[in-house]
């Protein structure tokens, strides 16, 4: 068990130093950055990297925004299957919906308790 933790800490920690990389490095904007991250997810999991790192890493490579993209191929390659071209789209809407969803909710929750600067 405490080989999962430092796993996880280790995979997350790597794709956390790759994002501050390109930041510091390559001068990313915080957009560029998040989308790249985005991507590489979803190259991975079109790939069929994704499921195994997730099944070695756990929540290191669950939590990051790379699993964002692991998200939208997943659905959409999983409903390709069953409704052919149109299920790619509806696939990256279904599987991500509720995630979405919970953020905005959570988002106008935390605006109508805390007072926001600006």
């Amino acid at each position: 068990m405490l080989a999962m933790f430092f796993w996880a800490f280790v995979v997350g920690g790597a794709i956390c130093v790759i994002g501050q990389l390109m930041f510091d490095v390559a001068r990313l904007t915080p957009a560029h950055t998040l989308s790249t991250l985005v991507v590489i997810g979803a190259v991975l999991d079109g790939f069929g990297l994704y499921e195994p790192l997730a099944d070695f890493a756990g929540a290191g490579v669950t939590v990051p925004i790379t699993n964002f993209g692991n998200t939208l191929v997943h659905g959409a390659l999983q409903e390709a299957e069953q409704h052919g071209i149109i299920g790619v789209l509806t696939g990256m809407f279904e599987i991500t919906s509720s995630g979405i969803s919970a953020a905005i909710v959570f988002a106008f929750i935390g605006a109508l308790i805390f007072k926001p600067k600006g």
